[in-house]
């Protein structure tokens, strides 16, 4: 198997596994719509990138310096996995078009946020780049990247997609509220997981 398919397999198994951000995609693109969606999409691919690359490119001994850092960023991503299930859980169950600020959605800057306080966005860094790029080559760090970014927004948006299909079945509030209800489950049992880790 050559390295760069090797590569592919630990971004694409990583990045299309059912986890916080994937969530958060699908329950936006059900709600506001898929176009709303995508703005979630890119700026969680593109923090998470950052993340990897800085990762590859010195941050991990940062963290082995002080991990007490490590620690703090657990528990701000759980956090804040607590807050976006509770947005969820509030929700009055009305889509997009109906709200007074239709197809607003998570932002970029949120999509971001969420990655870098993902435990499991810095675990697969940390191992990702420890796999592939441990002996410092900046070339394949790059290599990585840039690879892991173009499978990282096609997973997501996968996931946003599948929600756009959702939103065909959510017609009204009642539904609605039962669907986010659902995911703030999964984000809470997202958090509690990665307490445990």
């Amino acid at each position: 198997m050559s390295i760069f398919l090797s590569m592919a397999a630990f971004a694409l198994a990583s990045s299309i596994s059912p986890g916080p951000v994937n969530l958060v995609a699908l329950s936006s693109s059900a709600q506001y719509g898929l176009g709303a969606s995508m703005r979630h999409v890119t700026g969680a691919t593109v923090g998470f990138t950052l993340l990897l690359l800085l990762i590859g490119l010195g941050l991990r001994e940062v963290l082995n310096q002080w991990p007490w850092l490590t620690t703090v960023i657990q528990w701000a991503g759980v956090a804040f996995l607590f807050f976006m299930a509770y947005k969820l859980a509030v929700d009055d169950g009305r889509l997009g078009a109906d709200r007074a600020q239709a197809g607003q959605g998570p932002s970029a800057l949120s999509g971001a946020a969420m990655q870098w306080l993902n435990p499991k966005a810095w675990l697969a860094s940390v191992a990702g780049m420890g796999a592939y790029a441990a002996n410092g080559d900046r070339t394949v760090v790059w290599q990585f990247a840039a690879l892991y970014f173009l499978i990282c927004y096609g997973s997501i948006a996968c996931w946003a997609f599948a929600g756009s299909f959702l939103r065909q079945h959510l017609r009204d509030a009642a539904r609605v509220r039962l669907f986010n209800r659902l995911m703030a489950l999964l984000l809470v049992a997202s958090a509690v997981y990665l307490l445990e880790i």
